[in-house]
This record gives C-alpha cells, sequence and structure tokens, in this order.
C-alpha cells in the first residue's frame, strides 16, 4: 500500500488528509481517504466528521473524497441561505382556518352528464354525508393575538353575558375565536348548541357546524346598542380624519410662508 498525506486546505488549521492505494490484489489501483485531527483522531465517513465538527463548520458543500468545497453545493446553499433569511418574519396571508383536510371515506352520489334525453340522475341523499370535522379545533387559535403599529396587543372585544362556552377550557378568547371563525366559514345561522345534551358529553353531542356556545338570542336591545356602538366609531373615526386634514393643511401653509420668506430674502 502507498500512503500520502496532505495538509487539508478546507478543514481547519492542522487536519490532514490521507490517502491510501492499493498496490496488488484484486483492489490494486483503488485508494481509501482518511482524515486526522490535529489530535491524531483518524476519521474515515464524512458522518463521522460532521459529528465530530458539529456546529463549528458546515460540511453540507465539502467532498470527503477529494477535501475539496464543491463551488455548485456552496452556491445553491447560499441562495437557499439566502431565500430563508428574506423569507423570514414575513407575515402568513393564509385566511385558511386551521381545520383538518380530511378526506372523505364516506360513499358520495355519483352524477352521471350524457347528452340522452332519457337519462336520469339518481341521487341518493342519505350518502351524502358531510366532510367530518375535528371535535374542538378552535382551540388552535388560542393564544394569537393582533398588535398595533407599536407592537402593542390590540385589546379585544366584550362579549355579552349571555354568551357563554361549551366543552373543556373553553375561555371567552376561545369563544370569540369560535364565533368569528363560524361567521367567516358559514352562511347558516348562529345559534349555538342547542342540544342540552352537550354541557354533560360534548364530545358526544357537540354540533361542529355550530360554534362552542350555548344556546343563545338575540334581542332587540341588543341590535340597538351594537348600532349605538358603531355610530360612536364612525363619528371618533371622522373625527380623526378631520383632525388629520387640519393638521396637512396647517403644515402645508407653514411651508409656504417659509417659501415665500425666502423669495422676498433673495
Amino acid at each position: 500500500m502507498e500512503r500520502k498525506r496532505f495538509e487539508c486546505s478546507a478543514l481547519p488549521s492542522g487536519w490532514k488528509r490521507e490517502e491510501v492505494t492499493r498496490k496488488s490484489g484484486l483492489s490494486a489501483g483503488k485508494s481509501d481517504v482518511y482524515y486526522y485531527s490535529p489530535s491524531g483522531k483518524k476519521f474515515r465517513s464524512k458522518p463521522q466528521l460532521a459529528r465530530y465538527l458539529g456546529n463549528s463548520m458546515d460540511l453540507s458543500s465539502f467532498d470527503f473524497r477529494t477535501g475539496k468545497m464543491l463551488i455548485s453545493k456552496l452556491n445553491k446553499n447560499r441562495q437557499r441561505l439566502r431565500f430563508d433569511s428574506a423569507n423570514q418574519g414575513k407575515p402568513d396571508l393564509n385566511t385558511s382556518l386551521p381545520v383538518r383536510q380530511t378526506a372523505s371515506i364516506f360513499k358520495q352520489p355519483v352524477t352521471k352528464v350524457t347528452n340522452h334525453p332519457n337519462n336520469k340522475v339518481k341521487m341518493d341523499p342519505q350518502k351524502a354525508v358531510e366532510q367530518p370535522r375535528q371535535l374542538f379545533w378552535e382551540k388552535k387559535l388560542t393564544g394569537l393575538n393582533a398588535f398595533d403599529i407599536a407592537e402593542e396587543i390590540i385589546k379585544t372585544m366584550d362579549l355579552p353575558k349571555g354568551l357563554q362556552g361549551v366543552g373543556p377550557g373553553c375561555t371567552d378568547e376561545t369563544l370569540l375565536s369560535a364565533i368569528a371563525s363560524a361567521l367567516h366559514t358559514s352562511s347558516n345561522p348562529i345559534t349555538g348548541q342547542v342540544s342540552a345534551a352537550v354541557e354533560k358529553n360534548p364530545g358526544v353531542w357537540l354540533n361542529t357546524s355550530q360554534p362552542l356556545c350555548k344556546a343563545f338570542m338575540v334581542t332587540d336591545e341588543d341590535i340597538r346598542k351594537q348600532e349605538e356602538l358603531v355610530q360612536q366609531v364612525r363619528k371618533r373615526l371622522e373625527e380623526a380624519l378631520m383632525a388629520d386634514m387640519l393638521a396637512h393643511a396647517e403644515e402645508s401653509g407653514k411651508e409656504s410662508d417659509i417659501a415665500q420668506d425666502k423669495e422676498e430674502d433673495v
């Protein structure tokens, strides 16, 4: 066997690369590559080398056979790192709710469309079952908060006293998310859980098409209070827009006076 040992410039200072070439036998002419640390520890594979160096060096572009960094892999890794850093911190604009997308295991009606006038489409309403939904999935929305421009948490709205949550560990925050999700995903009226049995065993009697709250009624008094609240918010918005417009007008007037004074001085 012929052994040759070289300094490996791709690795930290003191590391050596050894190439062992066989001179006889069926494997004559073939060579094996080994690496030696500055302390003399021998490494026979790239995984061993990566485990030893750990996070001190990135070996994803290192060619164990030649002892060099592959430029093509290095450029790809740099592009990937730039892409990851550029997309880091970007807001997720996906508005879909975190509902489990389960493929239906039930038989669905099949519609056969032809041009023959005597053909009829047979429908079995018992087989038209809705896709199953995960129970209490609204709890996944817990902990998500909205922030204003000053990075302060925006206070959530106060729910009416008549709204009471249903289910294990249901809080006002979970209840608000459940009602907002129901309004967002369904066009049916929101009535809450009308069955009294849901309070005893929500895992069995829960109606997944309704939010996690007891049955409630919206009275005329509730509608009147909401209308007053909307009017107050609109008035505050009008006052804020008017104050902003006056401030801009005043600022523009000052700038024009300064420009006129400069012209007179000239």
